[in-house]
């Protein structure tokens, strides 16, 4: 996408790239399961395979960005990367510890870091519609994930690495608010993305995870998680971080359970319950009030 990182005017409203973000990372968790592989190669797998697939236009396009890129912005743009791979790791690693709605209760009480670092990180300060906004985001996001809580054990493990993964997630959002306000989509997302790869490589090589040998379905899962969840997913919440606040991307962000669950009772036929469904809704309100307050304020 060709963009002018200094121009102040959207190519197209930023609101269709949030929710062509939410509905193409909601298929993360679906070309997850359906890859038969280790949690973490198939991260590794997702970032990196989207990696290669930007750096020739990267190289090709934004080449002459990337070699005047300042140290600092170059050491904060890698640091967004890691902080994805370290929210990817973490919170998929809580998983062999406590219980999958522990850990998406947890991962998802990211708009809540968003919004205690905000005024650190980029400045920003939370208005009260926007604080209630998150307040219900989380609830919404706890209703969905709370049906088999998981108390005592390795619990307070897997627990303890789901909450970093949402703080590392939050981490990851602000820093990109910061850089997109500078950085043309491409040559950001190139970075962010490359240094996620490498650390998430690193840690499937020592754990000495297996990387080669899977099923036609199982490549084709991985290539999809590249394509959809990730290159258009996460590169649609990038580029809508020019125009937004990490708080409201954070919030909607929290759409990825609804599609998750939508697809997951069309594809899987899983349960489809009451609880789920309020907890949806708390969460498209919250979303609605945050977006609001940033219309109102543009």
């Amino acid at each position: 996408m060709k963009e002018n990182p200094n121009n102040t005017r959207p190519l197209f409203n930023p609101y269709f790239a949030l929710v062509s973000g939410v509905l193409a990372v909601s298929t993360g968790a679906i070309f997850a399961r359906l890859a038969d592989a280790p949690a973490l190669v198939i991260a590794a797998y997702r970032v990196g395979l989207a990696t290669l697939i930007l750096a020739p236009f990267a190289l090709w396009k934004a080449r002459d960005e990337l070699l005047k890129l300042t140290k600092a912005d170059l050491s904060c743009a890698v640091l967004s990367g890691l902080f994805l791979a370290l929210h990817f790791t973490a919170w998929i690693s809580s998983l062999n510890y406590t219980s999958v709605a522990n850990s998406v209760v947890l991962v998802n009480t990211n708009p809540l870091w968003v919004s205690l670092l905000s005024p650190m990180v980029t400045r920003e300060r939370i208005k009260p519609i926007v604080a209630l906004s998150i307040l219900i985001s989380v609830v919404g996001a706890t209703l969905i994930g709370i049906g088999n809580i998981h108390i005592g054990g390795k619990a307070f493990l897997g627990d303890t690495l789901a909450l970093a993964g949402g703080i590392c997630a939050s981490l990851y959002l602000l820093l990109g608010r910061n850089l997109r306000r500078k950085l043309s989509l491409l040559s950001y997302v190139f970075i962010c993305y490359g240094s996620a790869a490498v650390l998430l490589w690193i840690t499937v090589l020592i754990l000495n995870l297996k990387v080669c040998g899977f099923s036609s379905e199982t490549l084709t899962a991985l290539w999809a998680s590249a394509l959809i969840p990730q290159l258009i997913g996460h590169t649609s919440y990038n580029w809508a971080l020019k125009w937004f606040s990490a708080s409201l991307i954070s919030i909607s962000l929290l759409g990825e359970p609804i599609g998750s669950t939508l697809l997951a009772y069309v594809l899987f036929d899983e349960t489809l319950t009451l609880q789920k469904a309020v907890g949806g809704v708390l969460i498209m309100i919250a979303i609605y009030l945050s977006a609001v307050s940033e219309k109102k304020n543009s």
